[in-house]
C-alpha cells in the first residue's frame, strides 16, 4: 500500500506539501463533509464520513473522541489504514497529549511525535 500524506488539526507530515492557505481550505472543507455526513446517517446518529473514495486514492478518517481528526491518503488498494490510523492516534496520546508544554489545536512541534510517526509510516510506504 501507498501513503500518499497524513494530516492532523494543524499538521502535515511532509509526505504531501501544500501551502498554509491550502492546508486551511483542506481542513475546512473536510470539516464540512464530515459535519454533514453526520446529519445525513439514515437510520441513527452517525460520527460522519470515515472513508471517501476518488478514483486514485481513499481519504480515510480517523475522529477521535476530543474531535481531533487525523487523515491518512492511501492507495484504493490499502487495506491497513483503520489499524495505521490507531497507530499514529496512539503515538498522538502518548507523545503530544502527555506534553503539558503543548496547546491543543496548535501545530504539533515534538521530535518524540515526529521520529515514531516516521517510523511508522516510513517513506509513505506502509508497514
Amino acid at each position: 500500500m501507498a501513503i500518499y500524506g497524513l494530516w492532523c488539526v494543524f499538521f502535515e507530515d511532509g509526505l504531501a506539501q501544500l501551502t498554509s492557505n491550502e492546508y486551511l481550505v483542506l481542513a475546512g472543507t473536510l470539516h464540512g463533509i464530515h459535519a454533514i455526513t453526520s446529519r445525513l446517517a439514515p437510520m441513527g446518529s452517525s460520527s460522519g464520513a470515515q472513508v471517501i473514495e476518488g478514483e486514485t486514492f481513499k481519504m480515510n478518517i480517523f475522529l477521535t473522541a476530543t474531535g481531533t481528526k487525523f487523515v491518512l491518503l492511501t492507495s484504493l488498494a490499502d487495506t491497513s489504514a483503520d489499524a495505521i490510523l490507531q497507530k499514529v492516534y496512539e503515538i498522538y496520546a502518548d507523545a503530544v497529549m502527555k506534553n503539558p508544554f503543548h496547546t491543543p489545536e496548535m501545530p504539533i512541534r515534538n521530535e518524540g511525535f515526529d521520529t515514531r510517526i516516521s517510523a511508522l509510516i516510513g517513506n509513505g510506504q506502509g508497514s
